[in-house]
């Protein structure tokens, strides 16, 4: 498959799905977020892997949503049909009959985040900037943002999170179970590629029944809270809070919120 935003390498039971937008420290655009729905729907479909990586190209993994792309008053965001693609992606990913990792260096925010905790193994360096940060522009989280963090943590520890948009490094997200380990700065991708392999050699099949067991009866959930998200986000999208953190962002100030 060919993509603009994203690409896809196969090497025989392992596949590697890398952001590629690094000018933007892979910023998602509506079209990097379609793309990464289409990537992941399309590995459901090839049934000789087993064990996905994902990585950002550049000097992060994922800053989250593109602010840019929001006010481009050329292209306006149909946030609607963005966030039918945001869903697709999120479930596309809980879903996958493979073994998940993700390799994080530099920022993990926001959707990017959230994509982090939708896979099985997270693997971030000791420097990498971790945010559920959309609460700073006026927004909820989105791409099960919700979902993924409540698993991880619990629904308390989730709030806090959502509410705070706190940044944390590897050992802070590692200490709270955001993550499963923590290296050195530069050394996450190779950690995940040893990760890799080790799944590689181990008896794949049946740990891939029991992910698909477990998984499967909270997909029913997962949809619900994607709804919720989607219906939600797009009436965030409207306040005037949002409105003032996103101008305040790009005028690189505080913002000041008066909860409407």
């Amino acid at each position: 498959m060919t993509y603009e935003t994203v690409s896809v390498e196969k090497n025989g039971r392992l596949a590697t799905l890398t952001l590629n937008r690094p000018q933007s420290m892979n910023a998602m655009n509506a079209l990097m977020m379609r793309e990464i729905a289409e990537a992941l729907e399309w590995l459901h479909e090839e049934k000789d892997v087993q064990v996905l990586l994902i990585k950002g190209e550049g000097r992060a993994f994922s800053a989250g949503g593109d602010i840019k792309a929001m006010l481009d008053p050329e292209s306006p965001m149909d946030i609607d049909s963005v966030m039918g693609d945001i869903s697709r992606l999120a479930k596309a990913l809980y879903t996958l009959p493979m073994v998940t990792i993700a390799s994080v260096h530099g920022a993990a925010a926001g959707l990017g985040l959230s994509l982090v905790l939708g896979c099985d193994v997270v693997i971030a360096e000791e420097n990498s900037k971790l945010a559920m940060n959309f609460i700073g522009i006026g927004l909820i989280p989105d791409g099960a943002g919700h979902f993924f963090l409540k698993e991880r943590v619990g629904i308390p520890k989730a709030k806090q999170l959502i509410w705070s948009g706190k940044v944390l490094n590897g050992h802070e997200a590692l200490s709270l179970g955001l993550i499963d380990e923590v290296t050195a700065e530069g050394k996450a991708y190779d950690y995940a590629e040893l990760s890799a392999a080790k799944f590689l050699s181990a008896p794949l099949k049946a740990m891939i029944a029991s992910k698909q067991i477990l998984h499967t009866q909270h997909v029913h959930e997962l949809e619900r809270v994607l709804a919720l998200e989607s219906t939600s986000q797009s009436a965030m999208r409207r306040t005037k809070d949002h409105l003032e953190g996103i101008q305040a962002f790009v005028e690189k100030r505080k913002p000041i919120f008066k909860g409407i």
